[in-house]
Parts: C-alpha cells; sequence; structure tokens
C-alpha cells in the first residue's frame, strides 16, 4: 500500500508540473528560441519538413513512473494542431524532472506518421538531450539531470534521424535517472 501512496504522490507531482502553466504562444516560441542556439539543432530548424515543441513535459516516477505534456505541432513553419504526450513506464527510475522536447520529421511521410492520430515511438528510440548551464550529463542514450540556466549548447551530441525523426530534449529542472524516450505516446488534433 505504501508503494502505491508513493507512486500517487508521484503522478499528481507530475502533473502538477506538466499542468502547472498553460502552453501559451509565448512558452512555444520561448522553447524554440532555446532549441534554435544550439548548434547540433541549428540544421534540423534548416532541412526539416516539420517540427513537434513541447514546452514543458513534466515526468517522475519511483519504479513505476510517468509523463505527460503538451504540445504544438508545425508544418513548413505554421501551426497545424495539438499534440499530447503520454508516457508511463516500469522499471529503475527514481526522481522527478520536467523538460522541454522537440521532433523533427525529416519528410512528409514522417509528419504524416507523427499526425495519423496516435503516434508511439519504440523501445530503440532515444532523444539527444541539449546542454545548458549546470546540466549533470547528457547523451544520446545516458541519463540526464539537473538544472538549465542558459542557451542550449547542444555540443555534446551528433543527431540523426531514426525512421524520419530525430528527437531532442532540454532538461529544465529536477533529477531523474530516465532518459528513453521509447514508449512515448502521442494524440494529434488538427488545427481547425
Amino acid at each position: 500500500m505504501k508503494t502505491q501512496h508513493v507512486f500517487t504522490m508521484l503522478m499528481a507531482a507530475v502533473l502538477l508540473v506538466a499542468l502547472s502553466g498553460p502552453a501559451l504562444a509565448d512558452n512555444y516560441t520561448d522553447t524554440i528560441d532555446v532549441y534554435k542556439k544550439s548548434e547540433a539543432v541549428q540544421p534540423f530548424f534548416k532541412s526539416a519538413y516539420g517540427y513537434a515543441v513541447f514546452p514543458t513535459i513534466g515526468k517522475g516516477g519511483l519504479g513505476i513512473g510517468g509523463a505527460y505534456g503538451k504540445g504544438q505541432v508545425y508544418k513548413k513553419g505554421k501551426v497545424t494542431g495539438e499534440a499530447s504526450l503520454v508516457k508511463v513506464s516500469i522499471g529503475w527510475q527514481a526522481g522527478g524532472q520536467a523538460f522541454s522536447q522537440m521532433i523533427f520529421f525529416e519528410d512528409k511521410r514522417a509528419y504524416d506518421e507523427f499526425t495519423s492520430g496516435e503516434f508511439e515511438f519504440d523501445a530503440s528510440a532515444s532523444a539527444v538531450a541539449i546542454t545548458a548551464g549546470v546540466q549533470a550529463k547528457a547523451g544520446t542514450e545516458g541519463a540526464s539531470a539537473g538544472a538549465s540556466a542558459g542557451p542550449a549548447t547542444g555540443k555534446q551530441a551528433k543527431a540523426n534521424y531514426y525512421k524520419g525523426m530525430v528527437v531532442f530534449t532540454h532538461a529544465k529542472g529536477g533529477l531523474m535517472y530516465e532518459a528513453a524516450i521509447g514508449g512515448q505516446k502521442f494524440n494529434f488534433t488538427p488545427k481547425e
């Protein structure tokens, strides 16, 4: 019963972080600006067919964990709809973290796959963590931890498309060991 109580408290904290502020237009612009400052991300802004932006994703867990966030999807620089991200995970993990995430779509096929309604990353998918300020460690398959303060550098990792998509994350605060994106589920709602 105690484990269930801890899990409930952690999930409540995740949702509180994710919902603590509505994702306003300025949050999207600010998030995009952070990624545009990263040398690792800049080429993708120039060549990608489209991208999805999640200004704040909250995640937390202790054995069982979860993540949640809301975002917008863009095609050729124009908003085409909204997306939500949900992830439930079981395994070694502890802590909580808030981060932003961008997903770039290499071509129309990748964009269409993501915006088909429901999309999920498979277990082999991973993200490239761009660093800023005092972030402890980042990599394509490692953990990221610490608070971010300042512009993102992204000099530590080279990113490539995997199945037409590449994912970047940027820690905003918290401490958590678990950086895999496999199992993230997305729902897309087109703009009216």
